[in-house]
């Protein structure tokens, strides 16, 4: 196992973390990032990337955390790049209990020009 996206990245979504990752192990939802824990390597680069302190060892992190990632990874579309942060991102990033406004519904990527 290795590294966990938690409850601060429901809607903020910044995807700094994507843009480190040596083996693209995230996963995009509407409104939050996944990570695979079976394609991390346990690097911690995405840790420090993160600007609103959403990812953690999974050891250190509550296990329903792990549980999601895993099954999000299992059927949101996997992402290598950054794409748009939310427009509310900022307003969202110190909101605690978060929780009941995680979608479970993949994101989808506008294609570019």
């Amino acid at each position: 196992m290795a590294y966990i996206v938690t409850e601060s990245c429901i809607n903020c979504k910044h995807q700094d973390c994507v843009e480190v990752c040596p083996v693209d192990c995230f996963y995009e939802g509407e409104n939050f990032l996944a990570i695979n824990p079976n394609e991390c390597i346990d690097c911690g680069i995405c840790e420090t990337e993160c600007p609103v302190d959403a990812i953690c060892h999974h050891e250190k992190c509550d296990r329903k955390w792990v549980s999601i990632n895993v099954a999000a990874s299992k059927v949101w579309p996997n992402i290598k790049t950054k794409g748009e942060v939310p427009t509310d991102a900022k307003k969202w990033a110190n909101v605690a209990d978060k929780f009941d406004l995680l979608s479970r519904k993949g994101a989808k990527r506008v294609p570019a020009e």
